[in-house]
């Protein structure tokens, strides 16, 4: 279940063929702001083909068939597509409005040189002091990462930081 198409992927394309992949196999797909596209819907729009008669008007049925089968693709698609630009259009409207922040001399993120302390990192830095051998443990670098599970660049910015706190 999802709240809206947007919530399924990111474009159109790949919106449309996890749509269709996912209906051959079977998944009951629903979208609380789009029910038009719901599986069950398409399913029965697939399924409610006028009955051929026998006759040579049956050519024309099929043409008549063959026309809804695409419409009901086209509309599973009409709603991807519009989704992608709803996704777009919110990507430029927060581009818009962090530019007219900085123009205005708002801070972006965090300042320059700023030190987030959090409980994680608290914890990690006590890890490394106790067993990184450059403080009080045993271990190299690499295994303290190991131990730690911490990214490299983040192991070695606790490490800088912890040696700056215990000079000072």
């Amino acid at each position: 279940m999802f709240d809206s198409v947007s919530r399924m992927s990111r474009n159109e394309d790949e919106g449309f063929c996890l749509y269709e992949d996912l209906y051959t196999k079977g998944v009951e797909l629903v979208f609380l702001k789009e029910p038009h596209i719901n599986t069950v819907t398409y399913k029965h729009a697939l399924q409610s083909n006028i009955a051929l008669t026998g006759t040579n008007v049956d050519y024309i049925l099929e043409g008549v068939n063959k026309y809804l089968m695409a419409l009901a693709k086209e509309q599973i698609r009409l709603a991807f597509e519009q989704s992608e630009k709803e996704v777009q259009d919110l990507h430029q409207r927060t581009k818009e409005g962090i530019e007219t922040a900085r123009l205005n001399g708002k801070q972006i993120g965090q300042r320059r040189g700023a030190k987030l302390t959090t409980k994680k990192s608290i914890e990690a830095k006590q890890q490394i002091q106790r067993y990184s051998k450059d403080f009080d443990g045993s271990l190299s670098d690499v295994d303290c990462l190991k131990l730690t599970g911490l990214a490299r660049n983040t192991y070695y910015k606790y490490k800088r930081e912890l040696k700056v706190e215990l000079q000072g």
